[in-house]
């Protein structure tokens, strides 16, 4: 596979984390706050996009640190294209409001990047040992489209992303496995050891078993080529 991209290996190279938020207040604080200590140094800035939050999410990820921009549109591929707009760290790491990176994420992704990486995820846990959760899990390890979501988070060279020209806006779901393949296509991706912790909480709200068979239903009609509406039409019908 190619390396298309300039091989960063400057000890100043820094990150900048963007969050895509839509009614976060309970959780974004906690999550801004742990990117900066696990960051250390290494962190330029983390930016909160937000997407129209009726609640304390701007508030909230203002007081902990972050830099918090509105995006027009709605939808996390469209948040993160904004975030990655205004960021201007050397790697851009995409995150969920509601996941933690590993201890010494920041250093971790620094060390792949300048030994030849071009993007990568971490491995994925969620904030609950249920077998199934744990087991899903265990499969974000191999290095297998299927088992990629954005759960994992995403770290990719600045100008790696100006050459894809960001995430597919057209995609409401999937718009994480989309990348990733493109990703792949035409640079090198790894999947580095530590683990991403999750929130399990929509798995509670919804069911364990229940949700699980909804995102398999999901990937599987995603792969067969159903269209983005309808895709999004199933999803919020079985949701509800």
């Amino acid at each position: 596979m190619e390396n298309l991209a300039v091989k960063l290996n400057d000890s100043t190279i820094k990150l900048s984390v963007i969050i895509p938020t839509y009614n976060e207040a309970e959780v974004i604080a906690k999550t801004v706050r742990q990117v900066f200590d696990k960051g250390n140094d290494l962190i330029e800035e983390v930016i909160v996009v937000d997407g129209g939050s009726s609640d304390e999410t701007v508030s909230q990820a203002q007081q902990a640190g972050a830099t918090v921009i509105d995006s027009p549109s709605k939808g996390r591929a469209a948040q993160m294209n904004r975030g990655a707009e205004h960021a201007t760290g050397d790697i851009l790491y995409f995150l969920h409001a509601d996941s933690r990176p590993p201890a010494n994420f920041a250093a971790s992704i620094h060390r792949s990047i300048t030994t030849g990486s071009d993007a990568g995820c971490f491995r994925l846990a969620f904030d609950d040992d249920h077998w199934l959760l744990t087991s899903y899990a265990w499969f974000s390890r191999f290095d297998i489209d299927f088992f990629r979501f954005g759960d994992q988070s995403l770290f990719i060279k600045r100008e790696v992303f100006a050459q894809l020209r960001g995430f597919r806006e057209d995609h409401i779901v999937m718009e994480d496995q989309e990348m990733v393949r493109r990703i792949k296509s035409d640079f090198s991706f790894t999947i580095l050891d530590g683990a991403v912790v999750t929130s399990a909480r929509k798995y509670h709200k919804v069911g364990i078993l229940k949700l699980q068979l909804i995102f398999s239903l999901i990937l599987t009609l995603y792969y067969l080529g159903v269209s983005q509406e309808r895709l999004v039409g199933i999803y919020k019908g079985l949701i509800q």
